[in-house]
This record gives structure tokens, C-alpha cells and sequence, in this order.
């Protein structure tokens, strides 16, 4: 069956790189669906919590996927603050993953655990969050990144470095002395609705466990193992 893809032949490039022999068997930990929590929510605390005592590095990084027509493009975002709500982050609403959520709100994050041999995928749906939440959180980061949400025209083109550090000097001269920088209107949070949360953990000979919940129309969750 064709599905479109142009072929190649994988062997040379087998015989050119020695990528293919990069390899890690994973059997830190396994991973049951009869002992997994009942709701992805309670599961994604238990494994955040075990990743902040494993120093985990970048334990809040993950991967923001957004569709640009037809176009998949990704990014490392960092994660801000979860609930039963959904999972926060803030950008710039007018750079390209803004103007994409704006476009089509669905979208999905990666968490890769290393030290833990650990994922968790989330799918679903990304919506701002309340103007009063994107103020708070604006004002708790350090001045320089205040400046700089208001220096960067985040995506555009620009003539060269140069510029962008004539626009964040203005800005440090403009607010010098002030204790209070407001928020661009252009610059806020979002929470994304999960759909749908997997967790992977690595297992020897590549047969990893895979728990996937799924939400059903009564907003509970099912709870399914996916073959590896």
C-alpha cells in the first residue's frame, strides 16, 4: 500500500553514519495499568513529584506542537503551572505559535524525563487564560524578561541583532527606576485541555509500557494500554 512517502535507501545511510547504532536499553521502572491512578491528572502529580526528587533537569521543558495549515512546527516551551483545568504556559500571543493557536487551537506537549526514562504526551486544545493570571505571573518574572516581552516582536523578521538590543536599551531607559512594568496586551498565558495524556515508560527490549486516558463525553476518563 503507497502512502505517498518518497523512498529511499536506508542502508546507505547506515553505512555512512554511525547513528544507527545509537542505542539505550531502558529498566528503570515499569508501569501497570491496574496501579496507575484513575484520573491522568493525580498520575502526572505522582510522576512530576518523583521527577523534582530525581533533579530531573528542565523537568518542566516540554515540546509545544501547533499547526501551521498543514504544517506541523514544535518548540521547547516551559511548563508554568497545571490543574484539572489543564497544563499553562505563556508567550507572546503574535509570534507564530501564537498566531497558529489563534488559527487552530489544537495542539499538543511532550515531556521527556530522561533520568526517569520517561513521557508524557498530552493532546488537546490550547485557550487563553484570564487577563488577571497573565498579569500575576508577568510581574513575578525578573525585569529583564519583562523587558524583553516588550523588546522582541517574537517570529518577525529583523534587520540584525543589533537592533533588538537598541530596542531593549529604550526600554531599560524608559522604565528605569520603576518598580511596575506593565504587561503587553500582546503577551499572556494559555492552558491546554487535555484530550487525551499517555504515559511511556521505557522497558527492556523495546516492549515499553504505554497508559493512555481518554476522555469520554461525561468528562471521566478511560484508562487503555497501548501496545508499544
Amino acid at each position: 500500500m503507497s502512502i505517498g512517502l518518497r523512498t529511499f535507501t536506508f542502508a546507505k545511510i547506515i553505512t555512512m553514519s554511525p547513528i544507527a547504532d545509537l542505542r539505550r536499553d531502558y529498566a528503570l521502572n515499569s508501569l501497570h495499568e491496574t496501579e496507575v491512578a484513575k484520573d491522568p491528572f493525580d498520575q502526572f502529580t505522582q510522576w512530576w513529584e518523583q521527577a523534582i526528587r530525581a533533579n530531573v533537569d528542565e523537568v518542566n521543558a516540554m515540546t509545544l506542537s501547533t499547526i501551521n495549515g498543514n504544517v506541523p512546527e514544535s518548540r521547547i516551551m516551559l511548563l508554568k503551572g497545571y490543574d484539572k483545568n489543564g497544563f499553562v504556559f505563556f508567550t507572546n500571543y503574535q509570534s507564530a505559535k501564537g498566531q497558529q493557536l489563534h488559527t487552530n487551537p489544537a495542539c499538543s506537549l511532550l515531556f521527556f524525563w530522561k533520568e526517569l526514562e520517561r513521557q508524557v504526551r498530552i493532546i488537546g486544545t490550547a485557550q487563553l487564560i484570564d487577563a488577571a493570571e497573565s498579569d500575576s505571573y508577568f510581574h513575578s518574572r525578573p525585569i529583564g524578561s519583562q523587558l524583553g516581552a516588550w523588546a522582541s516582536p517574537q517570529s518577525q523578521v529583523v534587520a540584525n541583532k543589533e537592533w533588538l538590543e537598541t530596542q531593549y536599551e529604550q526600554l531599560e531607559k524608559k522604565y528605569q527606576g520603576q518598580t511596575t512594568i506593565p504587561r503587553p496586551s500582546h503577551w499572556g498565558g494559555y492552558c491546554v485541555n487535555p484530550s487525551r495524556i499517555e504515559f511511556w515508560q521505557g522497558r527492556p527490549g523495546r516492549m515499553h509500557d504505554r497508559i493512555s486516558y481518554s476522555k469520554e463525553e461525561d468528562g471521566s476518563w478511560k484508562v487503555e494500554r497501548l501496545a508499544p
